[in-house]
């Protein structure tokens, strides 16, 4: 069978199951084949606080505008590393459409990220956008605070719900084939199937040379 090697950037606000879904698709048999043991396949994410020595720190999304330059040129070093393994999947959770919401509602700067997207499109990239019902936050919120070590986080549903809407426009703009997948029943395992559906519908899981 060809290879498979798909790539997907799953973008959303908070409590939309990012990271339940990219972990779910990373163990999926039909994104990437049926495993006998386990085995490393990367997950990576612009949430990573990795600008900061601090938990909950600043990183690729939520970075400071002297940070700028340190963004920018990270976001440089991802897109030319897949440049050079484009024959790998890749599965990201949050990735520059976070940054453009994030630092336009913080900042009120608008960041062009054309250049990524005409890189990250021949090598097969795909958006896939969580997002949920506004009315179904507040029972996502009640599950959450079950686990979470940072609860404040989730007092004002409402930034959450404009930073979906703002996360909307965006998508709509984006040079890359997108796919928007309802979260609001917080079934997971089929909406996962409704992804993996979409990238064999349009070819999304291997190369084209």
């Amino acid at each position: 069978m060809p290879k498979l090697c798909p790539k997907i950037i799953l973008e959303g606000t908070r409590l939309t199951h990012k990271t339940d879904i990219a972990f779910a698709l990373n163990e999926h048999p039909r994104v990437v084949g049926p495993r006998k043991y386990r085995y490393h396949s990367p997950i990576i994410s612009a949430e990573w606080g990795a600008f900061t020595n601090f938990p909950w720190g600043r990183g690729l999304i939520n970075f400071e505008p002297q940070e700028e330059g340190l963004a920018i040129e990270t976001y440089r070093t991802w897109v030319r590393l897949f440049e050079l393994q484009r024959y790998y999947s890749w599965i990201v959770d949050r990735f520059h459409i976070s940054t453009q919401a994030y630092q336009w509602r913080e900042y009120g700067k608008q960041y062009d990220f054309t250049w990524l997207e005409e890189r990250l499109r021949p090598l097969g990239f795909r958006l896939v956008f969580c997002r949920r019902e506004p009315a179904s936050f507040e029972a996502a919120r009640a599950e959450r605070l079950k686990v979470s070590s940072n609860p404040s986080q989730y007092d004002d549903l409402g930034v959450f719900i404009a930073e979906q809407r703002l996360m909307e426009k965006l998508i709509g703009e984006s040079l890359l084939e997108t796919f928007t997948v309802d979260v609001s029943d917080d079934d997971v395992p089929r909406a996962v199937d409704e992804i993996a559906d979409w990238l064999e519908r349009t070819g999304g899981l291997y190369m084209t040379d």
